[in-house]
This record gives C-alpha cells, sequence and structure tokens, in this order.
C-alpha cells in the first residue's frame, strides 16, 4: 500500500488540513479510489464507484462550501444492504441484487452534507451474524488480527475504516452489528436511538429494530457523520424526530452502571484482563461504578435469536427465499432466518411482545440510578477456526452484552479500550435511554481522551 499516498486521507481532519492546505477532492479522491482498487485484501468492497462518477463527484463540489458543508469533500463507504444511487445493492447475495435509483435517506443526507460515497462494503449476508465471515465473497481480513474473525455483520465497512482506507463508513446494526466489528478492529461504533436515523433504503433484517450506525476512528468524528445524517424522514415510518443534543451540552455522567459479578461471564482471560483494565480507566475518570443485575437485560438479548423476533427476518426475505436459485443463499443464514423464522407463531409473537414491555418495564427504574450502562463491547474474540469448527456458538457468544439494546430501544456507543494482554483490540460499549447519544458521545469523549 502506497503510505505517501494514505498520509492525511485516513481521517475526517486528515482530510480537512489537506483541503486547507491547497488540495481539492479531484485531487485526493481519484488517488484514494485507486488505492481501494488495488488493496491486497479483496474482501472489503464488493463495489466501487467508477473513476468517472468519483471524478463528476469531486467536480460537483463548489470550494465556497468547504466551510458550510460539515463533510464537505469526505469520502465514505456503504455497507451493502443500504442502497446508494447507480450502485448496487446485493446484501451479500449476488442473486438478490438491484440497482436504486435513489440513496437511502441517510446517504442522502451524508451527500446534502458534502460526503461523496465511493463504494460498497461486504457483509454478513442479509446482516445476519456478528462474526463476519457469513458471506460468499472472501471474508474482509482483520487488520490487527488476520487470523481472527473482524466481526459482522459490517464487516467490511468497519475493515476499511480500520485500514485507512476511508475516514468514516455506514454500518446497520440490529443485534449488535455497528458494534461487534468496531470492538474487534479498534475503532469507534455509533449505534443511534433506533428511529433517529433513517432507515429508508435499507434492506431490512428486522425492521422495527434496525439502525444505520457509524464507524470511525474518534468519537467525534463519529458524531460529525451521524450529527450529519440523524434526523426524523417522512418517507421512514419507522423514523422519530428525536432531539440530537450536543455532547458539550450533554449533562454529565457520574454514575456508571455495570454488569454485577454475577452477571459477568467469563469467556476469555484476555478479555476479562481488559474489561478490568477499562473499568480502572472509568474509575480514574471520577466515575462511581455500580454493579447491576442483568437478568432482566439477558432475558430480551434471548428475544431477539431465540424468541419470534427471528420470524420478523423471515418477512422481510420470505418471498425471496422462496424464489431464489438454489445455493444463492448461504446455508447457515437460510437456516436461522427460515427454519427458526417458520417454527414461531402468531402466538408467540404476542406474547414475545408482552414479555419484552414487561422487560422494559422492568429494567426502567434501573435508569434512575444509573447515568448509562457500560459492558463488554465483545468478551470473545474468536479465530476463523472457530467459525469453521462451529458457525453458530460463537456467533451467539458475541451478542451477550449487545441484542438487547435494539429491543430496548437503546442508544450505544461502542469505542476502544486498553489492548488484551495478547496485543488484540479491545472495547468497552456505554449504553444509554433513547435520546441520550451526545451524552455518551460526551463519555465516549472523556473515555477516549484518558487513553
Amino acid at each position: 500500500m502506497d503510505l505517501t499516498l494514505s498520509a492525511g486521507m485516513a481521517d475526517i481532519d486528515g482530510f480537512r488540513r489537506r483541503y486547507a492546505a491547497g488540495e481539492s477532492p479531484a485531487d485526493l479522491l481519484p488517488a484514494l479510489r485507486g488505492r481501494i482498487a488495488a488493496c491486497d485484501d479483496p474482501g472489503i468492497f464488493l463495489h466501487l464507484a467508477s473513476a468517472g462518477a468519483i471524478e463528476a463527484a469531486a467536480a460537483a463540489l463548489d470550494p465556497a462550501d468547504r466551510e458550510r458543508l460539515p463533510l464537505w469533500g469526505i469520502p465514505f463507504a456503504v455497507k451493502d444492504n443500504i442502497d446508494v444511487a447507480g450502485m448496487p445493492t446485493t446484501a451479500a447475495c449476488p442473486a438478490f441484487a438491484y440497482t436504486p435509483a435513489r440513496h437511502a435517506g441517510v446517504v442522502e443526507r451524508l451527500v446534502a452534507a458534502g460526503a461523496i460515497p465511493i463504494g460498497k462494503t461486504n457483509l454478513d449476508q442479509f446482516a445476519t451474524g456478528l462474526v463476519g465471515v457469513r458471506t460468499p465473497h472472501p471474508v474482509p481480513r482483520n487488520p490487527r488480527a488476520p487470523g481472527r474473525v473482524p466481526g459482522g455483520s459490517s464487516s467490511g465497512s468497519a475493515v476499511a475504516v480500520a485500514r485507512g482506507l476511508v475516514p468514516f463508513a455506514l454500518g446497520t446494526d440490529t443485534a449488535g452489528s455497528g458494534r461487534i466489528p468496531a470492538g474487534l478492529c479498534g475503532l469507534v461504533g455509533l449505534k443511534p436511538t433506533p428511529g433517529a436515523a433513517s432507515t429508508r433504503g435499507v434492506v431490512p433484517a428486522c425492521r422495527s429494530l434496525d439502525c444505520v450506525s457509524i464507524f470511525a476512528h474518534s468519537v467525534a468524528e463519529a458524531w460529525t457523520a451521524y450529527a450529519a445524517m440523524a434526523g426524523a424522514d417522512a418517507e421512514d415510518p419507522f423514523s422519530r424526530d428525536i432531539p440530537l443534543g450536543l455532547p458539550a451540552a450533554a449533562p454529565p455522567v457520574r454514575v456508571l452502571g455495570i454488569p454485577a459479578e454475577a452477571d459477568r461471564p467469563r469467556f476469555e482471560p484476555e478479555a476479562e484482563a481488559a474489561w478490568d483494565a477499562a473499568l480502572e480507566r472509568c474509575r480514574a475518570l471520577g466515575l462511581e461504578l455500580r454493579p447491576v443485575p442483568m437478568a432482566a437485560f439477558r432475558e430480551a438479548a434471548a428475544l431477539l435469536y431465540e424468541g419470534a423476533w427471528v420470524a420478523e427476518r423471515l418477512a422481510s426475505l420470505e418471498g425471496f427465499f422462496r424464489s431464489a436459485p438454489p445455493g444463492a443463499v448461504l446455508p447457515v443464514t437460510r437456516g436461522i432466518i427460515e427454519a427458526n423464522g417458520r417454527r414461531h407463531s402468531a402466538a408467540d409473537a404476542f406474547r414475545a411482545f408482552h414479555r419484552l414491555a414487561e422487560l422494559r418495564h422492568a429494567t426502567a427504574p434501573l435508569w434512575g440510578e444509573i447515568d448509562a450502562l457500560a459492558v463488554p463491547t465483545a468478551p470473545l474474540f474468536p479465530t476463523l477456526e472457530d467459525l469453521a469448527a462451529d458457525p453458530v456458538g460463537p456467533n451467539a457468544r458475541l451478542g451477550t452484552f449487545t441484542n438487547f439494546v435494539n429491543l430496548l430501544g437503546l442508544a450505544a456507543l461502542a469505542v476502544p479500550g486498553p489492548d488484551r494482554p495478547d496485543g488484540l483490540p479491545a472495547g468497552a460499549t456505554f449504553i444509554g435511554l433513547g435520546g441520550s447519544d451526545a451524552r455518551l458521545a460526551a463519555l465516549g469523549l472523556r473515555f477516549e481522551a484518558a487513553a
């Protein structure tokens, strides 16, 4: 890789500095596209914008708008279950491919803020997985640990940012797909409050729970992208008008809930050690750490794949599954969505809805005692061999601290923490009530600065 070419092109601030020094998008973006095309990892991108499209987008940017538009001339990658006009959307299933005429809602907003989509990234097929290996394409290689999973389902987006190919990238997050890859690749993963950013133009996983997430190298840059894409969308029935707020104006987090000792599963000693180091950093920030019971959160998490919500995935894809040619859908993906989805009745679904309402009610008082909840982002770091031997078990364990968040309408922010003793990345995830995105970002900024 040409490191000279990449200098100042790994983050938003780097692009801004080069533009301020007199370079232009027409100088930088075609070179960046060429660098991506020559990348030695063929599993990251499934489609690149054409050279002509990049040149046209760069030429269309008015230099007079550079100070006005927060993402002027900033390239970004898009998970390939999110529509970008003129680029195929496949959800990592070539037989499913279509080419939209219109950007997804969040892409529209980012483009309006001056950003330029440069390509579509690989994922666990139909966003069903937390490991990043459930794809018919080459698996994106984790740049910090090539023999281990990159995390999913937003694997390509996370690896693209981690390798410095783009300053930020969009993922989606239903069960943790915007947080697990961030934790395993050493990135920030911002998962908004459900409904705070449009999901129009997103291939549904669980449509009532899906969120578009952001991968970036820092909390500030993730927030910059989020602020540009957030907002209600009149064409999205799941969109809500949630005040954005500002991290600088948010009330500080003083009491941080953490899983009680009895609720702390022990999967890998190295992950345990990294979590202990993250807690020490929190204490050094003056935060009161308050152990909280996690039983209700665990039960809510179990509803996502063990309960009727898996049938919501089938509701979105049933027609395609019926008509898809043999082999078009990976066996593990079809098994999760079709076999599990069909075994739940309408009565099961209503029982699950009722139980989730009870669990929301049961956890509500906790938020009067703590300002946010902190959990390990990923309590294990599976190898590729682990997944070859057991395609389901490690994936399920990765969702221990992620699966409940969207079901309960919460916001979350994954941030890099102290590395594991073996040198691999680890992270903490801060979780808060819906609408607390700015407050979580403020906490993330403090935690990041303490590094």
